[in-house]
């Protein structure tokens, strides 16, 4: 390439960028579905198989399980057959999961089916944020990248709309086919899109490399864009997994991580999970009521994230997460305490446990929700970013797993007040976690943020 136009701004065709993300985006459509519907499925599910406590537990827990085989095999496959083939095969397993789902003959065959669908999911995770980062510009990678939890949150919107919609039939099995229509549309999108430049220059394809950046950016752009990515690859790809603990390395998996980890401890997906059995438990008994609960619970959970979009890189990642914790530690002990005296709030404890999860779920969604996914895709070094992803998201389904599959069994023994003042500890900590371990990677060259030196990261 010329070095003619060195000293011009570099164009970037937004189109194109925003066509891979929402391609990308329909991942998270899928996502969000798929770990959304179940929470109006099960009030009908548990009741056609007869399923006790810990049955519903792992019908629910099995999808995150099948998340972290997912996060595994999917770090491979991406680093290995690059970051289109993965989004492929996790489009071939939606649609397959989501065909077998409906069709279980009994519990254990519709566990399968979830299990499918989770090893989808994590292949996606693994994937899409990271896809999206290796294309975008860095004065935009916080809104494209989260857009991706912004198709997740409306993928459980959808959920909650057909569990809302189909509640009165108890069509539960129409509820999980549903899933195919958007599972098909994402696997012939991503037919359309081109490899990740990154992947395609650490693979040594550098031509291939340079003619998909000169499809979204100018020859100075794609000039710059190429040198950056040359001295980000002069190591090669490691795929040892082992490299994760390596002193160049460990800090991003311990921000990567850690921070997964803490979201899911916070409750954010015991909510979504289990948000018409919550409703129950606070005087609202009908479960179409309920899940029309869960569906507003959805709808500003949606409606926050598209703030997140706007406003992450404007004003960074740090003070969001600050506002979006605090606001969600706080409606979490008022929602304690206020099932601790459920006998004197009376049925007005239907209103105030909605009031409280709609703040709840509006803080985590402005913050935690799309920053989690962002940080994953920003901290690690190219050489090994597909196995980083791949290790945050298998914490990601440990923690989830952890959570969804004990979420019933404690409010049982320690009670409902207890369980969500525990959740509230847990963003205690994560304030602490996020001023003490998380840097701030607004505006940040994706190659230098790994590269940078402790001290430089705010």
């Amino acid at each position: 390439m010329s070095s003619l136009h060195v000293m011009a701004k570099p164009r970037v065709n937004r189109g194109f960028l925003w066509r891979v993300s929402l391609i990308a985006g329909l991942g998270g459509i899928l996502y969000g579905f798929d770990v959304g519907i179940i929470a109006a499925a099960l009030v009908f599910v548990r009741s056609t198989f007869a399923l006790s406590t810990q049955m519903q537990e792992l019908v629910v827990s099995v999808v995150p399980m099948g998340t972290m085989a997912g996060a595994i095999l999917g770090g491979i496959v991406s680093d290995r057959l690059g970051r289109r083939s993965t989004l492929l095969w996790s489009g071939a397993i939606f649609i397959f999961g989501s065909v077998l789902a409906p069709a279980s003959p009994n519990v254990a065959t519709l566990i399968v089916a979830r299990l499918l669908l989770g090893v989808a999911i994590g292949f996606t995770s693994v994937t899409a944020p990271v896809y999206v980062s290796e294309l975008a510009p860095p004065q935009s990678r916080g809104k494209l990248i989260g857009f991706y939890q912004f198709a997740l949150t409306l993928g459980i919107v959808l959920a909650n709309v057909v569990g809302y919609w189909l509640a009165g039939q108890h069509a539960w099995r129409l509820m999980f086919g549903l899933g195919a229509l958007p599972a098909v549309v994402f696997f012939f999108l991503v037919l359309t899109v081109p490899e990740s430049p990154r992947w395609l220059y650490a693979q040594g394809r550098v031509v291939e490399a340079e003619k998909v950046l000169l499809s979204y950016t100018d020859e100075a752009g794609a000039e710059e864009l190429l040198a950056d990515i040359e001295v980000a690859s002069r190591t090669k790809v490691d795929r040892r997994w082992s490299v994760l603990w390596t002193p160049a390395v460990r800090r991003g998996l311990l921000i990567a991580v850690g921070f997964v980890v803490l979201q899911q401890f916070t409750g954010i997906n015991a909510v979504i999970y289990y948000g018409p059995q919550i409703f129950a438990l606070a005087g609202i008994t009908s479960n179409e009521n309920a899940i029309f609960a869960a569906l507003l619970v959805s709808v500003m959970n949606m409606l926050a994230t598209i703030i997140a979009l706007f406003l992450v890189d404007r004003l960074g990642r740090k003070p969001l997460l600050y506002a979006g914790l605090s606001g969600m530690m706080a409606s979490l002990f008022v929602l304690a305490y206020s099932f601790q005296h459920a006998a004197a709030l009376g049925h007005s404890l239907g209103l105030v446990a909605t009031g409280c999860l709609v703040v709840y779920i509006t803080c985590c969604a402005a913050s935690m929700g799309p920053i989690a996914w962002i940080l994953v895709s920003e901290v690690f070094p190219l050489r090994v970013r597909g196995r980083g992803a791949a290790a945050a998201t298998l914490g990601y389904g440990i923690s989830n797993t952890l959570v969804s599959l004990t979420f019933l069994s404690v409010l049982q023994r320690v009670g409902t007040a207890m369980t969500f003042a525990m959740f509230g500890l847990c963003c205690v900590v994560t304030l602490a976690f996020v001023r003490w371990v998380v840097p701030e990677t607004k505006g940040m060259e994706l190659e230098s943020i790994s590269a940078a030196p402790v001290e430089m990261r705010p």
